[in-house]
């Protein structure tokens, strides 16, 4: 598919890069020409010197036939009003804008603007790694009634069936993160030493899960 990425920084370039290597068709858009030297030497898309909400900047870039559009410059403002000018007017349909300010990311996540928020998202994986028995959400849906989060499990759940879990909480293994590779769970994946369990829970019963894996599993 074409993607248009507003933002030539280190994320704009490397998402240029993966996607590319991916075998999809890429336009950058900066304002300044000298960021396009961030750009791999071997990018063959296009790259377009101005405003990423600019609406002819956007033509260029290919917008009317984009299927993804990513808002990934270093101003929260500019960001949301080129991803609400994809969205709204040349109908792109999968739109991403970063966001520094978590409280923003926040709103306009509930209008519908799918936002990474650099802040928040750092500070959730410093969490993860400094406070192992605390699910940090990896992820929740607008309503903030569903969490995908790593949870820590007890030792004793090392040998039991991932789907052990699921019968034992309610929640869903949405997947593992085994030596550094994430993992689907299938019928007969057993915890390993040292995996991390993500799982899909309803933000009510957190509290009630965690406590549960936390601690030694019972006989099902």
């Amino acid at each position: 598919m074409h993607v248009v990425i507003m933002g030539c920084g280190r994320v704009g370039s490397t998402l240029a890069r993966t996607l590319e290597k991916r075998g999809h068709t890429v336009a950058i858009i900066d304002q300044s020409a000298d960021s396009f030297r961030r750009l791999s030497p071997n990018y063959t898309g296009r790259t377009i010197t101005g405003m990423g909400f600019d609406r002819e900047i956007l033509i260029e870039a290919g917008i009317e036939e984009a299927e993804a559009f990513a808002a990934v410059s270093n101003g929260d403002n500019s960001n949301i009003l080129a991803a609400r000018v994809a969205r709204e007017t040349f109908g792109v349909g999968n739109v991403v804008a970063r966001i520094y300010d978590p409280g923003r990311a926040e709103v306009y996540q509930r209008l519908g603007i799918p936002t990474v928020g650099t802040v928040r998202w750092t500070v959730d994986q410093m969490m993860r790694r400094l406070l192992p028995e605390g699910s940090e959400p990896e992820w929740r849906d607008p309503s903030g009634t569903v969490r995908l989060a790593e949870v820590h499990v007890h030792s004793d759940w090392v040998g039991r069936a991932a789907f052990d879990i699921e019968k034992a909480t309610g929640a869903r293994v949405a997947f593992l993160t085994r030596l550094g590779e994430g993992l689907l769970p299938r019928a007969d994946t057993v915890i390993q030493e040292g995996d991390l369990v993500h799982v899909v829970m309803l933000e009510k019963d957190v509290a009630a899960i965690e406590s549960q894996l936390g601690h030694k599993p019972e006989e099902l």
